[in-house]
């Protein structure tokens, strides 16, 4: 009960994060918006800075499941050849780009946290660590399409597409971007890395 009472908290504050920003997101607007008390998010949270570590945290592992279910069902445990992995990695990063409101709202969360890290310092080491475990599992889908690439390499290359990535979501959501388009850069952008991993 414990878990679903959190859980209902948690996806209350990316909605309010994503109509309101993070100056929006006040502990009475949130327990309205999940309906619940606020005793009960302090009880959960502590504080407004821990509810937003854990929502960062929410929208991460949300993100890690909508976007992670297109590789896992060919294999059988095989590992996947090079052509396999480059549509894993295509899969995955065009998945970000998808017109359900989960995915939606998980962007616009997600670009709000990282626009506020500016006026609230507490949250750029979080953001720091959800920006690395993402560059990290794209370093690897990409070391799995070059095996013989470098770490250092994979990594540029993964912290270049995911940087794009960021930069066509707010295009895209803003609606200066169409979906078709925005994959379309998508899948440019990950021949052009896997042609310089190549080199």
């Amino acid at each position: 009960m414990a878990t679903d009472r959190r859980r209902t908290i948690l996806e209350g504050a990316a909605r309010v994060i994503a109509r309101h920003g993070v100056r929006g997101l006040r502990m009475e607007t949130l327990a309205t918006e999940a309906g619940v008390s606020t005793a009960l998010i302090y009880y959960h949270f502590k504080d407004r800075a821990g509810t937003l570590r854990h929502t960062l945290e929410f929208i991460s592992d949300r993100a890690d499941r909508y976007t992670g279910d297109g590789g896992g069902e060919g294999g059988g445990g095989s590992t996947p050849g090079p052509h396999d992995a480059r549509q894993e990695l295509e899969q995955s990063l065009l998945l970000e780009f998808q017109e359900l409101p989960e995915v939606r709202e998980n962007s616009i969360t997600w670009g709000e946290l990282r626009a506020s890290a500016i006026f609230e310092p507490e949250l750029r080491g979080d953001l720091a660590r959800a920006t690395l475990t993402r560059i990290h599992d794209v370093a690897d889908l990409l070391g799995r399409v070059r095996p013989t690439a470098t770490a250092p390499a994979l990594t540029a290359s993964a912290e270049r597409l995911t940087g794009l990535l960021e930069g066509l979501s707010t295009r895209w959501l803003s609606g200066a971007l169409p979906l078709s388009h925005a994959h379309a850069l998508v899948r440019e952008a990950v021949a052009l890395e896997i042609e310089h991993l190549s080199r």
